[in-house]
């Protein structure tokens, strides 16, 4: 089974594409990953903080890139299990888009990451766009 994480941001839908694409690379990663799993795989959206920088739609907080780095820890090994263990107030205090995790960690067991194609936090929020298999 083939499993994608891209992020749920409003900035990749194409009425909101204008002369200059803030989001080119991201869009295009997330594109690419959705045609890879294909329509028997499980796409899951979600993103670390939103709260990197001080122009971030949270404002800065101190714990989100600690919070994004252990988040992308459990994402890139993969482990269900720290993937359940994430604070969900803290999550929520970040403005982490977390919901899906339970779901995230049960498609992981026993799938090894194929590519990571996106880690970067543009706007102060921390979008992953990640593959795995099982």
């Amino acid at each position: 089974m083939k499993v994608v994480l891209i992020p749920g941001v409003l900035a990749l839908r194409p009425e909101y594409a204008s002369l200059i694409d803030p989001v080119a690379e991201l869009r295009a990663a997330v594109d690419a990953a959705v045609a890879w799993a294909g329509s028997d795989g499980l796409v899951v959206v979600g993103n670390g903080s939103a709260k990197r920088t001080e122009k971030a739609p949270g404002y800065l907080d101190e714990r989100a890139e600690g919070f994004d780095a252990a988040l992308r820890d459990a994402l890139a090994e993969p482990s269900p299990e720290a993937l359940r263990g994430v604070d969900p107030a803290l999550a929520e205090e970040l403005w982490a888009s977390v919901e899906s995790l339970g779901t995230l960690a049960d498609a992981l067991e026993g799938a090894r990451l194929v590519s990571v194609d996106y880690d970067d936090a543009p706007y102060g929020v921390q979008y992953w766009v990640m593959r795995w298999q099982r």
